[in-house]
């Protein structure tokens, strides 16, 4: 194999890993069913609806009813439960329907009911239900503001469930007396269940007074729907309800469920390395910052280990989990991954065997059809014969154009799992074996 074919079946082996199939099967196992008069599933995000078709195989004929949202194209074949799709990044009019009807669906549960929520990342942007007078028009230009502004998305998720009636635990105070039972899948470091699709059976650790100095932070106050700003501030005076916080009785009937998260991801990669030969090193699961600055930070390692062998003599295998971010300025097309493995691309130019995947285990970086994108020392000099300017993209965030000019897109398709982003380092030569 190429460093290229290794690094793509390092990736596949551990997208494998994270199926949400085998983890909902495993979370079940011991769930007692035996006292609950019906069984209600709801839920959102873009490994839902593999966690829906999932639960059907274990639970059958015994759920009453369901409905989970997904992102378009995330579709599964389900019986008993409805998978509708809807708009992601931005939100739009199917997702306002739904939202509402699972708000419905879960509202009308009894004590003696269980309601199961299957969440999953991309659930925020799947179910927005603005609290009024913030209409769906004005959640999609906060939202806007936010994707081009480098926020993190425990950023992001503390302003949209102070603008919600879903997020912030009130999906789950919309289902009390009922018992919920959530299965998450976990796309945020660290794995906060307030933050994961914006947390809507946890209890949230933020504020109105918190969302509104995001806001400042980003110097957002002044360009933000007014109607979203009014409501903050109100909150933030008392005249709004906060969202629940950890000691409403509530939560007391509420089992949060972690079931996936990166380090799944991040040690199936370690073992495929390893089996083929690599010495691997695991740099971090917490992988933050812009998306370019980090991915020189990243190469850098490349030197050192040829240099003195550490952190892992070649060949080998470095592996960092986490999300990165980027700072909007241009008016191309890519995502997170891809404008990392662009900026690797400049950095490594000319280093033979070595080799850059980064990639997001969703199967969508950004607002393309990419996972991501592989990066090797040669990348700059294809590029250059047919006419493609690798600084000039960085600098329009066109890294997509870039990639698929080269055919080096990572393209997956839909996975069936969202346990954040996985990058690799690859120094060669490959293993003989």
């Amino acid at each position: 194999m190429t460093l290229r074919e290794t690094g793509l079946q390092i990736f596949r082996a551990a997208l494998r890993a994270g199926d949400a199939g085998p983890l909902v099967t495993r979370a079940l196992g011991s769930v007692d069913l035996s006292r609950h008069r019906r069984v209600l599933v709801v839920g959102a995000g873009k490994a839902s609806g593999a966690m829906a078709r999932a639960l059907e195989g274990v639970l059958g004929d015994r759920i009453s009813d369901g409905l989970v949202v997904v992102k378009d194209g995330y579709t599964a074949p389900t019986r008993r439960i409805k998978l509708v799709e809807a708009g992601h990044p931005i939100p739009d009019e199917r997702g306002l329907s739904a939202a509402s009807e699972i708000l419905t669906l879960a509202g009308s549960a009894g004590a003696d009911d269980l309601v199961i929520v299957l969440i999953s990342g991309g659930g925020s942007a799947l179910t927005p239900c603005p609290a009024p007078p913030i209409t769906l028009r004005e959640k999609q230009a906060l939202t806007r503001l936010f994707l081009a502004a480098a926020s993190t998305i425990n950023e992001l998720n503390a302003v949209r469930k102070h603008c919600s009636l879903f997020k912030g635990g009130r999906l789950a105070q919309a289902a009390s007396p009922a018992p919920v039972l959530a299965l998450i899948l976990s796309d945020v470091i660290g794995d906060p269940l307030d933050v994961i699709a914006s947390g809507p059976t946890a209890p949230d650790q933020t504020t109105y007074s918190e969302a509104l100095a995001i806001l400042d932070r980003f110097g957002l106050r002044a360009k933000a729907p007014r109607a979203v700003v009014e409501h903050l501030e109100r909150g933030a005076r008392g005249g709004i309800p906060e969202t629940p916080k950890a000691d409403n009785p509530l939560f007391r009937n509420v089992q949060n469920i972690v079931i996936g998260n990166n380090s799944l991801v991040v040690q199936a990669a370690v073992r495929e390395a390893e089996g083929l030969g690599f010495h691997t090193h695991v740099l971090t699961r917490s992988l933050r910052g812009e998306a370019r600055e980090t991915a020189k930070e990243f190469v850098r390692l490349a030197q050192e280990i040829r240099r003195s062998g550490k952190p892992a003599a070649p060949p080998a295998c470095l592996i960092a989990g986490g999300e990165t971010t980027v700072t909007v300025k241009g008016k191309g097309r890519g995502g997170r991954c891809q404008e990392f493995a662009l900026a690797a691309a400049l950095a490594i130019q000319g280093m033979e065997d070595v080799l850059v995947l980064a990639a997001g285990t969703d199967g969508t970086d950004g607002p393309t059809d990419a996972a991501g994108a592989v990066a090797d020392g040669n990348a700059i000099t294809r590029a250059q014969r047919r006419n493609l300017d690798a600084q000039a993209s960085l600098e329009a965030n066109d890294s997509y154009r870039f990639f698929s000019g080269l055919g080096d897109l990572v393209k997956t398709g839909p996975t069936n799992t969202n346990l954040l982003d996985l990058y690799l380092l690859l120094v060669g030569p490959l293993p003989s074996r």
